[in-house]
């Protein structure tokens, strides 16, 4: 590869903000039991719009660490030092994950400790002496090695699913090896609404892993002196590839499952990052036609101040989230309901459907975190771990 180039890229914090801006709307309906479709993950396999969220945050942290640390280490700065630091920020991530699993009970004996922070924690710091000490090229196997690993142990393992019986290869609900393991080291402390395995459990999180340093090879030909289009286009081309290779997979031997996520999974949306974020780096950072940018920079502006604040605008989504159902207020009929019913009511009385309300409901709750980002972009607070 050749010299590589200092830059910062809007795409990125465009595509971040787009990222969590999705994860907010997903996360955040007025009601559970009426969600507008896209907005569900797939049942088990298959995936949806919202499958691509999590992925994308994986995704994008790689191509940070590339931008913040790889190139430093590559100019000479210490790797030990640097190496230091990823993992005191990977741990700051996931006591943050961790503290808001314990809001409202602040039990812990039943705390779940996996979750959607604690993860991107572990990826970080499985990823950090990767990324320091390996070139491009053993990156790449490391990719290939973790991805045939994985499928070999899903598909080849006898492991007892929560009933104790025995299968082999059987992707399903508690009966896959990764929910056997999470039985063993996770039992009590996993997801409320399964409780025998959870889908950030341990053993998913290593082609989880491999997503991030997707990223991170990303991160690496984009500080390359190659010139801007190119770079556009052969993302274009590896994402088309990635998606041909994990919807083969998917018809072949391993189903994109994003609860699993599976090796298929795992390639199937960094072939659909590669493609999104090749989107956006073309129209806010490549193409050369100023009056395009500044267009392209306007419309994206939400997303760019999304993306200046994701930690905090994901974390204080999640607060927000939890603080409307755990507060009581009395009703009219002197009962108490949680804030949330208080403030869906006045929507569910609207003329439209459950759905429509429900909906209606994420796209307000998004709205208000985007007064939030803006608030913050306007006073340039930039909260950063």
């Amino acid at each position: 590869m050749s010299t590589p180039l200092s830059l910062r890229l809007t795409s990125l914090d465009a595509f971040r903000g787009f990222t969590i801006a999705a994860m907010v709307l997903v996360n955040n309906p007025g009601d559970w039991n009426h969600l507008y479709a896209p907005l569900a993950h797939a049942k088990w396999h298959g995936w949806t719009f919202t499958d691509w969220i999590f992925p994308f945050f994986l995704f994008i942290c790689g191509v940070s660490m590339n931008f913040s640390i790889g190139q430093r280490a590559q100019q000479g700065a210490d790797k030990s030092t640097l190496l230091m630091q990823l993992l005191k920020r990977a741990l700051v991530i996931f006591l943050i994950g961790l503290s808001l699993n314990l809001i409202p009970s602040f039990n812990l004996a039943t705390l779940r400790i996996p979750g959607v922070l604690q993860r991107i924690a572990l990826c970080t710091m499985l990823a950090a002496p990767i990324v320091l000490y390996c070139s491009w090229r053993a990156q790449c196997w490391w990719i290939v090695g973790l991805l045939t690993l994985t499928s070999v142990l899903m598909l080849g393992v006898a492991v007892p699913d929560q009933y104790g019986f025995w299968h082999v290869g059987l992707l399903e609900p508690g009966a896959d090896i990764g929910s056997a393991i999470d039985r063993i080291f996770l039992s009590g402390h996993m997801w409320s609404q399964s409780k025998t395995w959870d889908p950030e459990g341990l053993f998913s999180t290593v082609p989880a892993l491999c997503t991030q340093l997707f990223g991170v090879l990303t991160g690496r030909w984009l500080l390359t002196r190659t010139p801007p289009i190119e770079k556009t286009v052969w993302m274009l081309l590896a994402g088309l590839l990635f998606l041909w290779l994990g919807a083969m997979a998917d018809a072949s031997f391993m189903p994109i499952n994003k609860s699993l996520w599976t090796p298929s999974y795992a390639v199937f949306m960094s072939g659909w990052a590669l493609i999104l974020f090749a989107v956006f780096y073309w129209f806010l950072d490549a193409v050369d036609l100023p009056s395009l940018r500044a267009k392209a920079k306007t419309l994206a502006k939400p997303c760019i101040m999304y993306g200046m604040n994701a930690l905090f605008i994901f974390a204080f989504s999640g607060l927000v989230a939890k603080l409307l159902g755990f507060v009581k207020i009395p009703a009219q009929d002197g009962t108490l309901i949680s804030l949330k019913s208080w403030l869906y009511a006045p929507l569910q009385a609207m003329p439209l459907s459950a759905t429509g309300s429900s909906l209606l409901f994420a796209l307000l709750f998004n709205g208000c975190m985007l007064i939030v980002a803006w608030v913050m972009w306007r006073k340039q607070w930039f909260v950063k771990v």
